[in-house]
């Protein structure tokens, strides 16, 4: 049963955290820390593509529009920004990650100084878009900066993929802040499916398949999936009318507590 209650508890935070700018690697570390169990890979890779699979039904509309109506210029134009972004992504993570191997550790010290200087980038970041005309627009600035933060995302552990790219397309040019999630939010979802294609892969080529647990993956994934989508609604509401600067303290608060309690951990 308590470990039952784990899976529950580690899909619960990868609902929350995975879309939200505060970093799904670094609260799962923490739950790692605070003996809620080391999960395999096949499991953590699991609980993610449950998130991704909730932010696909809340878009799958938009996602029908655009392919459906892509002879339309404005939606052959967002979809071309769209896969070039991804492309980007891609061709530098395969260069970084795969070609040179360069990743840091997902140990607490640097996941911690993640969260703190990405809090204090956030705040810096919502008072200058804040002083920018209202642009909804993304332009092809936006879409090749929010290529490479995804990558950057992913070879800093702590750095938030969602925060990075939000806040990179708000600061290139999209003041919107709904208008720069959403971009944020569809780019990521052919990036994180590839990702987590590749994680998947990667596991069951090395055999780690054959030893998993697959309830608890499966109940994994529908706690992550469930929560995700209520997560992802809630944050589309609230940014309609609010910042994002109490993600920025609660970030900077995290930090400073990790490196305070668990340094080195």
């Amino acid at each position: 049963m308590s470990d039952l209650i784990h899976v529950i508890v580690l899909g619960i935070i990868e609902g929350i955290t995975e879309f939200l700018p505060i970093s799904s690697t670094g609260h799962l570390l923490i739950a790692e820390k605070l003996d809620l169990g080391a999960r395999s890979d096949l499991f953590n890779v699991g609980i993610q593509a449950g998130a991704i699979l909730a932010v696909t039904l809340i878009y799958w509309k938009r996602i029908w529009q655009l392919f459906t109506q892509w002879r339309t210029p404005a939606n052959r134009d967002y979809l071309l920004k769209l896969f070039v972004s991804f492309m980007i992504t891609s061709a530098l993570g395969a260069i970084i990650v795969l070609h040179f191997h360069f990743k840091l550790p997902e140990t607490v010290t640097p996941i911690a100084w993640a969260l703190v200087v990405g809090g204090f980038w956030m705040l810096g970041a919502e008072l200058l878009a804040a002083r920018q005309p209202e642009r909804s627009e993304v332009t092809w600035r936006v879409a090749i900066l929010v290529g490479i933060a995804q990558m950057v995302a992913g070879v800093f552990p702590g750095t938030s993929r969602s925060a990075a790219t939000i806040f990179t397309a708000m600061l290139a040019g999209t003041s919107n802040r709904a208008a720069a999630t959403e971009f944020a939010f569809l780019v990521g979802i052919p990036t994180m499916y590839a990702a987590t294609g590749y994680e998947l892969l990667k596991v069951v080529k090395g055999g780690g398949a054959a030893h998993e647990d697959w309830s608890a993956l499966l109940i994994g994934f529908l706690v992550s999936a469930v929560v995700a989508f209520i997560a992802v609604k809630w944050l589309l509401g609230y940014i309609r009318g609010h910042r994002f600067t109490p993600f920025a303290i609660y970030r900077i608060a995290l930090g400073v507590a990790l490196l305070a309690l668990m340094p080195g951990g």
